[in-house]
């Protein structure tokens, strides 16, 4: 006698029912909507965010880099003559100007024509009451005290900080 010949007949297979789904399908058809939801809205918000202009951007590395360079630049502390750094002072701003205005043409400007046009642009940082911005470095032994020039430096950092 033949093994297989004890073998039951084959059941025909059923159909399995599509209805109702398994649970895990129920938490599957609640969490899909949600994400779908969730990607619109994160969609929206990509779309819609403020954006900072080019522009904005390359003045703030202008602005850093302005910052930096006045910090590098030595003071005349202890009576050193003053000169040489206001030469500098003057050139930096003169740089800024330039290029933060372009049509403005600053940088034929001098004297008091030049501290009003910074002014006009930052009157929090007083460049006017500092003359010896645009004289000092004409004069032959311009000593600036400490104080000074611990003001005036503040004073152009505020005019960078505030307007480049």
């Amino acid at each position: 006698m033949n093994p297989l010949d004890q073998l039951l007949p084959l059941i025909d297979p059923q159909p399995i029912p599509w209805w109702p789904p398994a649970p895990g399908w129920w938490l599957l058809a609640l969490i899909l909507p949600l994400m779908g939801w969730g990607l619109w809205r994160l969609a929206r918000y990509w779309r819609n965010r403020p954006r900072r202009a080019p522009r904005e951007q390359a003045l703030d590395s202008l602005r850093l880099a302005a910052l930096d360079e006045l910090a590098q630049l030595s003071k005349p502390y202890d009576g050193a003559a003053a000169g040489p750094w206001l030469q500098q002072l003057n050139g930096l701003l003169k740089r800024l100007c330039r290029q933060r205005y372009p049509d403005a043409g600053s940088h034929v400007l001098s004297n008091r024509a030049w501290l009003a046009f910074l002014d006009s642009r930052c009157p929090a940082a007083g460049l006017t009451r500092w003359m010896v911005l645009v004289e000092g470095a004409y004069r032959p032994h311009c000593i600036l005290s400490d104080k000074a020039v611990d003001e005036l430096e503040q004073a152009v950092a505020t005019w960078i900080r505030k307007h480049v």
